[in-house]
């Protein structure tokens, strides 16, 4: 009989170890898209349980719909304004490269190329290659940035889909996650609030921190006569939300501009600008108020963040300080345990913190 019990067993979890990998296999491409619905999802969820009591009967399929399309207009359409404004930009410069543009570029490449010769004699900056190098580069990879986009496309359709259920189901999934857990239902709430506010804390941390950088190059970019300061803020505001991009997508061809103008006082500024208040920012600030919410040290927090985009690309900045959350929280029930040698009891809580 032991023999048979044991054998049903190993039968059992083998199948079970077999379907989950094989559903890993099948899910996996998508974890990224499910990932950051999974954080839009936990972070709007209080918006969305106050529409929920505006819908007829309380539906819940309308106000995951409505939130979800509020969600998308919230991102779409100021990242749309602001493609356009970068495009009219972009126009401008192109009409002033083809008219006397071009020549005020070359003198002032060719005064920079004197003055470094000073220091470095072989050095040489042959626009006219670099300008050639760029376009072939490009022709060479048309393929990929357009499989690229294809792909981005395809990530942000499933991430919204996924968005919508997450929002009409998320508590039936976490009421299924409790239920085949074998912790206490009162450790799984505990847990699960730990995981949202971590979340939470991040993502309006992270915000809060690329609106103040926005601002402080708006305010940097106005000191030193930089034109449409507000329109390059809101852009320094958006790349600081990519990890490895920052401001640095306006701080390096402002400061290029003025070293083609020759205004290297106004250039030597900006980079000062950029370094001290722009950029201790989101080391300093960045990690205090992401560590706020989630009552885990600016200090962890900062290294989770750069270890978790090292381990899990751009996703790492938000999965780093969950993860540390995740770990927190277990040890502090370990804790209690130990304490009291009984599992530890917390006040049951919502999904919405």
């Amino acid at each position: 009989m032991a023999n048979s019990r044991t054998v049903e067993y190993v039968f059992f979890f083998g199948i079970l170890g077999l379907a989950a990998y094989v559903m890993w296999q099948i899910v996996e491409p998508f974890f990224g898209s499910l990932a950051v619905a999974a954080i839009i999802a936990t972070v709007g969820y209080p918006f969305y349980r106050r529409i929920l009591v505006l819908m007829p009967r309380q539906n819940r399929g309308l106000a995951a719909l409505a939130t979800t399309l509020l969600i998308g207009l919230l991102v779409v359409v100021p990242l749309a304004v602001l493609a356009y404004l970068i495009f009219e930009q972009t126009f401008s410069l192109y009409t002033f490269l083809s008219h006397d543009g071009a020549t005020t570029v070359n003198q002032s490449i060719s005064h920079i190329e004197s003055l470094v010769h000073g220091v470095v004699p072989s050095f040489t900056f042959d626009a006219g290659t670099y300008a050639r190098q760029a376009t072939e580069w490009l022709a060479t990879h048309i393929g990929a940035i357009f499989a690229a986009t294809t792909s981005t496309v395809f990530f942000i359709f499933i991430a919204t889909v996924a968005v919508f259920y997450f929002f009409r189901d998320g508590e039936q999934c976490i009421a299924y996650i409790t239920e085949i857990s074998p912790l206490p239902k009162e450790e799984n709430a505990h847990i699960f609030k730990a995981l949202a506010r971590s979340m939470r804390s991040v993502v309006l941390g992270t915000l809060a921190v690329a609106i103040i950088q926005g601002v402080l190059t708006a305010i940097g970019f106005a000191i030193f006569g930089i034109s449409t300061p507000v329109l390059w803020g809101a852009v320094a505001a958006v790349g600081s939300l990519i990890p490895g991009v920052g401001t640095l997508i306006v701080f390096v061809p402002a400061v290029v501009y003025f070293a083609l103008q020759g205004s290297y006082g106004a250039m030597l500024g900006l980079v000062i600008w950029g370094s001290v208040a722009v950029g201790m920012i989101d080391n300093l600030l960045g990690p205090y108020l992401m560590s706020r919410g989630a009552a885990l040290h600016p200090l962890l927090v900062l290294l989770t963040v750069l270890g978790g985009i090292a381990v899990f690309g751009p996703m790492g900045f938000i999965l780093g300080p969950v993860t540390l959350s995740l770990l927190a929280v277990l040890l502090e029930l370990h804790a209690a345990r130990a304490k009291s040698g009984l599992p530890t009891e917390h006040p049951s809580v919502s999904y919405d913190g």
